[in-house]
């Protein structure tokens, strides 16, 4: 596809979830300097009805715990959920809805994901290995208080980002990810119906 030349559109149709990631993550001024990228993002009414947060060193252990408390889950002296240990630098992805008669709150929490994902791809474009993780827990009672959120919040998850092993990074550059047929995603209006012409001149 010719337009897929563009470094951009090459990178958003590569762009691929990364389960396992290295050691390593942007700083907070890198990732201040990304959100350029995500701001633009869909926003009726530019209610900016989102925020985020960054999970670092022990805050990852307390996020266990929490996960670990809404599950039922207890474990022995020492021993610790190990899941948000699996990238260095986790980004809790939360819609934070603003009232407004013209903008219902469904359409802020597609405009949060629209965020979200906006940052996966800025992550990924500067060279970051990234994985959207959610889960059962993801708006349990604990883990919500951990987050701070408020009633009217959403928790979507966090983006698990780290670098990129150099062995796996030469893989993916020598297999990319083919692009997908579009056929099945773009269509038109259904048919209408017979008779419906002279029924809506009526």
């Amino acid at each position: 596809m010719p337009f897929l030349s563009d470094p951009v559109l090459q990178a958003m149709a590569t762009r691929r979830s990364l389960a396992k990631v290295a050691p390593g993550a942007p700083t907070d001024e890198e990732l201040r300097e990304l959100l350029a990228a995500v701001t633009p993002v869909a926003d009726h009414k530019a209610l900016r009805p989102w925020r985020l947060l960054t999970l670092r060193g022990d805050d990852r252990a307390r996020l266990g715990a929490a996960l670990d408390a809404a599950a039922g889950v207890e474990r022995g002296p020492g021993e610790i959920n190990t899941k948000p240990f699996r990238a260095d630098l986790l980004i809790a992805i939360i819609a934070s809805p603003r009232e407004h008669p013209s903008a219902p709150v469904w359409e802020q929490h597609a405009t949060a994901a629209g965020a979200g994902h906006l940052l996966e791809l800025a992550l990924w474009r500067a060279g970051w290995g990234v994985m959207w993780r959610t889960g059962l827990m993801v708006n349990s009672p604990e883990v919500r208080s951990l987050h701070g959120l408020a009633d009217s919040e959403l928790l979507m998850g966090w983006l698990y980002v780290g670098s990129i092993d150099a062995q796996l990074r030469q893989r993916l550059d020598e297999s990319p990810r083919p692009a997908l047929d579009p056929g099945p995603f773009l269509g038109r209006l259904p048919a209408e119906p017979a008779g419906g012409e002279d029924q809506a001149r009526r």
